[in-house]
């Protein structure tokens, strides 16, 4: 882009710059401080990253220029913008700062960070700052998401940190020594080779790559000892137990003891990571275990409600329908399997 005002030429990225900053002065009057920070950003479109028919897994690598200049097309680094995918940021080298939301936080080599979709950012003052930009929509993927939660730190870094990254001043980051840095890095860059060549099978081992970066990070974050870092992967660890374990009795009040937080920060925390409160992403864990019994079991409807964690089967029965639409034994005769 240069260091041209960015809003001066036509563009894939840009709108009316005067109804942006109309837009920006009409929601941040109303106090939404978010959606008036995106007006006055740009929109990064996927489309112009994964081409119009293209898988949505790509890597770019950004080498920043003094005078702000774009190191691929469509490089948005040094302009404020947002995205309508999610973006893992592998600082590799040099220095600079990482605006998010109006906050500056200094990153240097080894920085790796999540930045979800909608969320305002840049990157100014950079002196050689290099970064490799794993560009993914999980909306377009079919991530094993379930068993990734296993993980605490997937939980913590792909889900929690981003969220809480202003209120931890960027200090629940994940830091990689000079050893993994470059197992990331060898990691993006076949990523980078495959989604550039297009061959034939590159969709498969795309996600497949993708998927070993999320766990090869994920792990990284588990040994990470920031005490905001660990206060996240406490919330981790909790999800992950949950996904192994869901079958055993829990209460919010044992929840709240294992990740050393209050209920109602529990509650809160808990519903970000997950997009449910705790005892409602149990019952699901629960339906979707008894779900695949119905399917690939003759058992009786009681005992797969005692099996999965139910101690009454009209309240696993009145859970189900809820959550499926329907009675178990009108979904195992959906399902063709005989009682």
């Amino acid at each position: 882009m240069g260091t041209h005002d960015p809003y001066s030429a036509p563009s894939p990225f840009v709108q009316n710059k005067s109804l942006r900053t109309d837009a920006f002065i009409a929601f941040a009057s109303a106090g939404n401080t978010a959606s008036a920070l995106r007006f006055m950003a740009l929109l990064a479109q996927g489309i112009n990253y994964f081409g119009p028919d293209g898988f949505p897994v790509t890597v770019r690598r950004v080498h920043t220029r003094p005078d702000g200049g774009p190191s691929h097309p469509h490089d948005v680094t040094q302009v404020e913008h947002y995205h309508d995918f999610c973006e893992l940021v592998i600082v590799c080298g040099g220095r600079g700062l990482h605006v998010l939301k109006g906050e500056s936080f200094p990153v240097t080599a080894g920085d790796v960070f999540v930045v979800q979709g909608q969320q305002a950012h840049y990157f100014r003052e950079c002196e050689e700052l290099i970064l490799l930009n794993v560009m993914y929509n999980p909306d377009r993927l079919d991530l094993p998401v379930g068993l990734l939660r296993r993980l605490p730190g997937y939980s913590a870094l792909f889900v929690l940190e981003p969220n809480f990254r202003r209120a931890h001043q960027f200090s629940s980051r994940l830091r990689l020594n000079r050893k993994y840095l470059g197992m990331a890095e060898a990691l993006a860059e076949r990523m980078d080779q495959e989604a550039a060549g297009q061959t034939r099978g590159h969709e498969a081992l795309l996600q497949g790559l993708l998927l070993e970066m999320m766990v090869f990070l994920s792990r990284r974050y588990g040994e990470s000892e920031a005490t905001e870092a660990r206060a996240l992967l406490r919330m981790g660890q909790l999800i992950s137990t949950l996904e192994q374990r869901f079958r055993e009795p829990w209460t919010l009040e044992q929840m709240t003891r294992d990740t050393r937080l209050s209920r109602t920060s529990l509650l809160r925390v808990f519903r970000q990571a997950t997009g449910q409160p705790p005892i409602d992403y149990l019952i699901s864990l629960r339906v979707a275990a008894a779900m695949k019994l119905l399917r690939q079991t003759d058992q009786g409807i009681t005992d797969i409600a005692f099996e999965t964690g139910f101690t009454d089967s009209n309240y696993f029965a009145r859970q189900f329908r809820r959550i499926c639409g329907c009675t178990p034994s009108a979904f195992r005769r959906r399902a063709g399997t005989v009682n």
